[in-house]
Parts: structure tokens; sequence; C-alpha cells
């Protein structure tokens, strides 16, 4: 029989702010946490429209030196672990082997990737930096985590595009069922807005182009979308089996009771539809 898990952690860094309780206050206050791009010129990116596309821009305030060594999706989930909404969990070295690390990202480190491919262009291979590799797969999120905290137990990391941080989350949690941990930090991030980032997804028709009004443009059920909003930022669980967080005396947030996932073997982006569904 598998075993109850809870959620004692939760953190965030987003366009709303850095830690669970000012983006929650924000959230409540009907803000937005989106706006126009301004860490390159994206107006070729968005025609026919007109101006700067609508993202997210964040400066995640690290230190310039691992801002070299790191991409900005590593260093997004380590902001959250040291913003003050971090949980309390402790690991000690009699559970140290029991805490594991989890964290997603769809694409990893885009920023390193364009950065350095501009470096071997201009320059040849010997420009390329020796951190370029660490620093933009997209497992380092995990690796740094576990690095820093001393978590031993199961490392991972998923890049399943839109799904990839519910992935996690969802692993993590039958990892701490079955018995292969105790606790588990995960979620994701995610940093590519970037110009080949951006571009990419200019040129699938993919972004909305509601440039006039930027703080507007995500409405993904909404009888006007017209395209979904880049953003970078990460977010953090902590889960723990209910019997370890109970006997440390842990601060329950949540239980998570069930976690699926599937695939429609439709398409690579379009949903299967009930219209167009398959018939038995």
């Amino acid at each position: 029989m598998s075993r109850r898990v809870v959620v004692t952690g939760v953190g965030l860094v987003c366009g709303l702010g850095i830690g669970t309780d000012i983006v929650w206050k924000n959230l409540l206050a009907g803000k937005s946490g989106i706006r126009a791009i301004t860490q390159f010129d994206a107006s070729a990116l968005t025609a026919p429209s007109p101006g700067k596309s609508a993202t997210l821009n964040l400066s995640t305030g690290s230190r310039k030196k691992n801002s070299r060594r790191w991409g900005a999706s590593s260093r997004l989930p380590w902001r959250r672990l040291t913003s003050p909404c971090a949980c309390d969990l402790k690991i000690t070295p009699d559970i140290e082997e029991m805490v594991g690390v989890y964290v997603a990202s769809g694409i990893g480190g885009f920023d390193v990737i364009e950065r350095e491919h501009s470096k071997l262009l201009q320059g040849g291979p010997g420009r390329i930096s020796p951190f370029f590799i660490p620093a933009a797969i997209v497992n380092l999120a995990s690796g740094h985590i576990s690095i820093k905290y001393g978590a031993k137990g199961p490392n991972s990391a998923t890049a399943t595009a839109c799904s990839a941080s519910a992935h996690a989350v969802g692993d993590s949690l039958r990892l701490i069922q079955h018995g292969y941990a105790e606790a588990m930090i995960c979620g994701g991030a995610e940093a590519a807005i970037t110009p080949m980032g951006v571009g990419g997804f200019a040129a699938m028709k993919a972004l909305s182009t509601r440039n006039d009004e930027p703080e507007r443009a995500s409405r993904p059920f909404d009888a006007e979308r017209e395209g979904f909003v880049m953003g970078e930022g990460s977010g953090i669980l902590v889960l723990e089996s209910l019997e370890y967080a109970e006997r440390r005396g842990a601060n329950i947030l949540a239980e998570v009771v069930g976690y699926g996932m599937s695939g429609d073997a439709h398409h690579i982006t379009a949903p299967l539809t009930m219209a167009t569904a398959p018939t038995a």
C-alpha cells in the first residue's frame, strides 16, 4: 500500500514577485506579471502587430559569477530556495539519502546556448566557455540544489515541454509513495526569453500579438485568445511522506492524493478534441 504524501513547502519566483506571500498578495489584488520584453529588441518577432512582444521580464539578482556558470533556468529555483518562504526541512546526515530533488524545465539553458553559439561563430571553438555544457543542461537545477543542501536521494529532471513541472511533481509523489524517498524538492523553472526562444515560438504563430496591452495578453480561456505568453520563473514544492512530516512537526499545507499522465497520440502541438477522436 502506498504512503500518503503532503506538501510542506512552496515558493515562487515570477513576474509577480519573489516568495509565495507576495505573489499571492499580488494575485488577490488582480495585478499582472506580464510586461514588454526589455532584454532585447523584439519588435521584429511579432509581425504583423507592431511594438514589443508581450512577455515577462524577470531579473534573478544572482551574482555575476553564477550568471556565467549557470543558466537562468538553474538560478531561478535556487533563488526560490533562499527566499523567505523556504521550507523548514533540515537535511541532516541521518536523512540526507532519503531527500531527493526533481526540478524540470521545458528547454533548459537556452540563454547559455545562444550566448556560447555566438562566441563560436565570432571566435571559433576556443571561445566556448568550459561551463557551457554544465550551464545548459536541464538537470543542473536539481544538481545545484542537491549540492547546496546535501540532498543525496533521487535526483532527476524532466524536459517534457509544458508538462515538465507537473511530471516532476507527480514522479516525486510516486518516489515517496513507494518508499524511495521521505522528502522531495520538486517543481520547475524556465528562462527562454531570448531572441531565438521568442523567435522560434513566433515562427510557429504560437505567441500572442496583443502588444498594445501586454498585461492582458494571456487569456487562454477567452473567446478572443490568439496565442500564449512566454514567461520566466520557477515554482518549487517540498513534498514529504505524511509520517515523516508529522514526526518532525512540519507545517502541512496540503495533501497530494493522485497523479496521472497520458498522451493522445495525435499531433506534436494540437490537442485531440472529442470531434476528431477515433471511435472504437
